[in-house]
């Protein structure tokens, strides 16, 4: 008894193998689909099998033909754009285009996180652009603004502002004012420190204070001759500067 095999054969192909189509998208996503370089394709890999290749159709389209049942990652390859990848499920039941699913997903996802699943059209399932590919970088530009957009120099501009313009405000105030102004300026405590550091006579009231005469118990003297022992109080009183009631001598 001869049995046939064939419709067997060809109706278990038809339940385990699916067509998938992946299109690209219109503008204002892809200016142009139609100028995309010829090398651009896309394909089907999965752990196990060799990888599913599918050039670009006239119809900006891949097809993928005989997809058996599995998971798959689908890749749209292309020099001048990037594309996001697709997880692409082929399901055992089924007949046709409805046992197909497919997710938008990333690099270093996890594979089990699925997230919504991509709507499917009259002609495929649409690949999102990712963004134009840029291959070199290019140089920088000298510019001033990028030079006075650096907040050190703007300080710094500040500071010099600040500085430049100051005695323009003093001349300009008014007289009670500026005695007002000038009399707390005599009471800074800071005017000492900043007097001894510019050197000013009578501002540092340890100015004429010999400190080695002092510890080697050296005596110095005046203009009549005469020498004189050396105390610290004397020292202080002699710099300008408002000394203790207690003197101290050797």
């Amino acid at each position: 008894m001869h049995i046939s095999l064939t419709p067997l054969l060809g109706a278990l192909c038809l339940a385990s193998s699916a067509t998938i189509t992946l299109r690209l998208p219109g503008p204002p996503s892809l200016p142009n689909p139609n100028a995309l370089p010829p090398a651009t394709h896309a394909t089907l890999s999965t752990l196990g099998l060799p990888s599913l290749s599918a050039p670009l159709t006239t119809s900006n389209t891949f097809v993928f033909r005989n997809v058996t049942s599995g998971s798959y990652l689908a890749d749209v390859h292309c020099p001048t754009f990037a594309f996001a990848p697709l997880r692409v499920d082929v399901d055992e039941t089924g007949e046709g285009q409805e046992h197909v699913k497919v997710w938008e997903t990333y690099r270093g996802n996890d594979w089990d996180n699925k997230g919504e699943a991509l709507p499917k059209d009259s002609v495929g399932y649409e690949v999102r652009v990712l963004g134009s590919k840029g291959y070199f970088m290019e140089r920088s530009k000298f510019s001033v603004l990028s030079i006075l957009k650096n907040p050190m120099i703007l300080l710094g501009l500040v500071s010099c502002g600040i500085f430049m313009g100051m005695p323009y405000l003093v001349d300009n105030m008014d007289p009670e004012m500026r005695a007002e102004w000038e009399e707390r300026q005599k009471s800074n405590p800071m005017n000492g420190i900043m007097g001894a550091a510019t050197g000013q006579p009578g501002a540092n009231p340890m100015q004429g204070f010999d400190m080695a005469s002092f510890l080697a118990g050296s005596s110095k003297k005046d203009n009549s001759g005469s020498s004189t022992p050396v105390s610290y109080s004397d020292a202080v009183k002699s710099g300008g500067g408002g000394g203790g009631s207690r003197k101290g001598k050797r």
